[in-house]
């Protein structure tokens, strides 16, 4: 009985502190792409599709993908092929391996966006 009493305990108290479960929160939503942004440049025709977002709206996962991006690509990587920047309260990690970069940005909160960049 000792056991329940504290197993409900810990459970309330789990239910206050307002964290979500490991795996609740790891669900992405799908936005859509950002299309042309690199008019004029070397870039062009290069859009950032397949951008997810977990604990922000699709506008702020748009947001941080155009401008991470844009900072990313004007920074030198390291010899592993990675730029690390960051854009507000954003880091914004690309990986330039591969024929697609791949990018994920974080920030506090557990908030996430990942998206690639290149030519499909």
């Amino acid at each position: 009985m000792r056991k329940m009493w504290a197993f409900i305990a810990m459970l309330a108290v789990l239910a206050l502190a307002g964290e979500p479960a490991k795996g609740s929160g790891a669900v992405f939503r799908a936005c859509e792409p950002v299309r042309d942004m690199f008019k004029g440049t070397r870039y062009e025709g290069s859009d950032l599709y397949r951008v997810r977002a977990r604990r922000v709206s699709c506008r702020t996962a748009r947001r941080v993908a155009r401008k991470g991006t844009e900072r990313a690509v004007s920074e030198v990587p390291d010899p592993t092929g990675r730029v690390v920047v960051s854009y507000r309260a954003w880091t914004v990690f690309d990986d330039l391996r591969g024929p697609v970069d791949r990018f994920v940005a974080k920030a506090s909160g557990g908030k996430r966006v990942r998206w690639l960049f290149g030519d499909i």
